[in-house]
């Protein structure tokens, strides 16, 4: 049987398989957000005295910790241990949103702007990803410059570690919802034109770059709109 003109054979898997690969990242990703929220209560619970004292130290501690985890996703990405690891890490990540939550607990309305901020990056998210679904544009040319992007971005915020300047820091969140909106963009792109094949490793993309998003957005509101009255 002749393949109807205006149709590939090739096409339809790959379509297919995208779709098959995109709707597991959504289920995932929507599940994974359950043990963020429960490891952010109990980050809220959490002392955090020890940041204070040593800022370096515990940030690198906590980054070293992180890439552990996430190597381990990778690692074991083909089976059903890798999604619990994934699991496992999301809780991790919500005990690691303790102490912004604690800070915003200080500001008369920071319940009100981590829910502006969650709001916001939910916003953010799915306008984006309807872009790259509906759009069938291949954004993947934005790799290099968001990768260059996430590198200097990382330079700044340790070297901000030791100088601790408050504009800088801005700057740098500032930047962050820039880069991470662009990497949401490019990495539910990759899933649907079948550059990534693995929904445990396109939830854990999209996953670090909605966490990003949130944090660095909740930062700016904090600073710009926080009310300690």
């Amino acid at each position: 049987m002749s393949t109807p003109v205006g149709f590939d054979n090739g096409s339809i898997v790959v379509g297919a398989s995208a779709n098959r690969v995109l709707r597991n990242t959504y289920w995932l990703l929507a599940i994974s957000l359950v043990p963020t929220i429960l490891g952010a209560f109990v980050g809220q619970s959490m002392s955090f005295a020890f940041m204070a004292e040593s800022p370096i130290m515990s940030t690198l501690l906590m980054i070293a910790l992180m890439f552990g985890l996430m190597f381990g996703v990778s690692a074991l990405r083909n089976s059903m241990a890798g999604v619990f690891l994934l699991l496992g890490f999301t809780f991790v990540m919500g005990v690691f949103l303790g102490p912004i939550l604690q800070y915003s607990a200080g500001f008369a309305n920071g319940g009100q702007l981590v829910g502006i901020a969650a709001g916001g990056t939910a916003l953010v998210f799915f306008i984006l990803a309807s872009i790259a679904t509906v759009s069938g544009r291949d954004f993947s040319g934005m790799g290099k410059f968001l990768l260059i992007g996430l590198v200097l971005l990382i330079v700044a915020s340790l070297a901000n570690l030791f100088f601790q300047v408050p504009a800088l820091s801005l700057t740098i969140s500032a930047i962050a919802v820039l880069i991470f909106s662009g990497f949401i963009l490019y990495d539910v792109s990759r899933v649907v034109q079948g550059g990534e094949t693995n929904y445990v490793m396109a939830t854990l993309s999209i996953y670090l770059n909605i966490y990003n998003l949130f944090v660095n957005l909740l930062h700016l509101l904090l600073a710009l709109a926080g009310n300690r009255e």
